[in-house]
């Protein structure tokens, strides 16, 4: 646990006990503060009472008490209203701050030299791959590794800081936008698709918020932009000599960026690695992953060498392109992170031909971006609430709406089985799950588990 300063003897109210709230009121107690704490739920207010916390309704708090309020991340600041606690905690002059505002604080507390090093790493897709390609490459070298934030563990429930440490973090927009000092010693921003936007205001509002990343930067520290879309082109041109741009090739940014990142390949300048053999980072966008994780690592004192052998020792990530098992010559892929089509698009083109599991609570514009990929689609089974819709868009390419997920694996193997020869069954949703699922990972369980129920090999089991 990272205990947080700054509040000794006052009082803080704490909005959502979700993994964020409990972690940030375990955190403000062991600092020495007085956490106040309150959820809709009742199981997190009887949570929050077994730990021993003082729960009191926030709605009928005296709010000139507080001095902080700490708001999960899934509750909204600004838009498309802000939350009643936020109403409250600004009419009473009280800050409102997010759980990685309070690990910036309590890391700029230390002596310079007691500081471990931070890595921010954020962008619409793509920032858990890189967030956990970049702590393996790092653990491989032999540095202290602390990998969390908006993936894995909550950020204040890490390890406390020490000067030999490295702390990998994601973090999303919604975090991003209740921070003021966060200030990485690596910032990276992966690339920027339309996501969220109803939380934001729309596009210029998310693009901010991705944006505060590389607001409190100090004159040491590396910003590592993606420039294949205009908007972090524009992002990298406000930090003017200061960002080191990372493209794909082709590109339309061909010429701008200082590393490219090509399938199986970096190419620095002159001077090109091979990433051929490393097969946990198929296609293009594992390629950019890949930039940002080497460029990263170099900043960070990690050898050419070293950092090259992690890329390539890299087992790869849950739920992201996670060949999850095999069927005779069918190999299901587990992509249930891609919530949206620009991930689809990721995953989509890294094969030839795929049985497509899409489908889920849909995201503005749909499946209508990928059309110039349906040829590579042998045929789409649609589930959830965006099964209509996604229908529609297919249009000609082949598809049958399933509803479930279960009943979609169970006609995609028995489809991919009888078209012969090597086959891909993907489910990369282009969706959200919160129709069906609670979560991303739980919808990628329950691929994993209806492909296994059918008989499929887990990877490196014996059949």
């Amino acid at each position: 646990m990272i205990p947080v300063p700054g509040f000794a003897g006052r009082r803080v109210a704490v909005f959502g006990l979700g993994r964020s709230g409990m972690t940030a009121a375990r955190a403000l107690k062991a600092g020495g503060a007085v956490p106040v704490l309150w959820d809709d739920g009742v199981s997190g207010r009887l949570q929050a009472e077994a730990e021993g916390f003082e729960v009191e309704d926030l709605a009928r708090a005296d709010w000139s008490d507080f001095a902080a309020l700490v708001l999960s991340p899934g509750l909204p600041l600004t838009h498309p209203a802000p939350h009643w606690s936020v109403t409250r905690a600004r009419a009473s002059g009280v800050e409102v701050v997010g759980d990685i505002e309070l690990f910036a604080r309590a890391i700029a507390a230390l002596p310079e030299r007691a500081r471990p090093k931070v890595v921010g790493i954020t962008g619409t897709n793509g920032k858990s791959t890189t967030t956990a390609l970049l702590g393996w490459v790092l653990k491989q070298a032999g540095l202290k590794t602390h990998v969390g934030g908006n993936i894995g563990i909550g950020v204040l429930a890490l390890p406390a800081p020490t000067p030999d440490a490295v702390y990998v973090l994601e973090v999303s927009s919604y975090q991003l936008d209740l921070t003021t000092s966060f200030a990485p010693d690596v910032a990276i921003l992966t690339n920027i698709t339309p996501d969220h936007l109803d939380r934001h205001g729309g596009m210029e509002g998310y693009v901010a918020a991705k944006a505060r990343l590389f607001q409190a930067l100090g004159p040491d520290a590396t910003a590592l932009v993606g420039v294949d879309e205009p908007e972090t082109r524009a992002v990298a041109d406000g930090l003017g000599a200061r960002a080191v741009r990372v493209a794909s090739v082709p590109s339309p940014t061909r010429g701008e960026g200082e590393i490219f990142a090509v399938p199986g390949a970096l190419q620095i300048g002159d001077q090109r690695i091979d990433l051929s053999a490393a097969r946990s980072l198929p296609g293009r966008h594992n390629a950019q992953n890949a930039a940002f994780a080497f460029a990263a690592a170099r900043a960070l004192g990690v050898s050419e060498a070293a950092a090259v052998d992690g890329l390539l020792s890299f087992p790869g990530l849950a739920h992201r392109m996670e060949t999850i098992g095999v069927l005779g010559e069918v190999r299901f892929v587990n992509d249930s992170k891609a919530t949206n089509a620009d991930a689809a698009r990721q995953a989509l083109s890294s094969y030839d031909r795929v049985f497509w599991i899409a489908g889920g609570r849909a995201k503005a514009g749909g499946i209508a971006d990928l059309t110039d990929l349906f040829p590579r689609v042998a045929r789409a089974y649609l589930i959830g609430e965006a099964a209509g819709d996604f229908a529609a868009t297919l249009g000609d390419t082949p598809h049958a709406v399933v509803g479930d997920l279960a009943a979609a694996v169970a006609a995609a193997a028995r489809d991919a089985t009888a078209a012969g020869g090597p086959q891909v069954v993907l489910l990369s949703p282009a969706a959200a799950s919160f129709d069906q699922f609670p979560d991303f990972e739980v919808r990628g369980e329950a691929f994993r588990a209806a492909a296994l129920a059918l008989g499929a090999v887990p990877p490196g089991a014996t059949p």
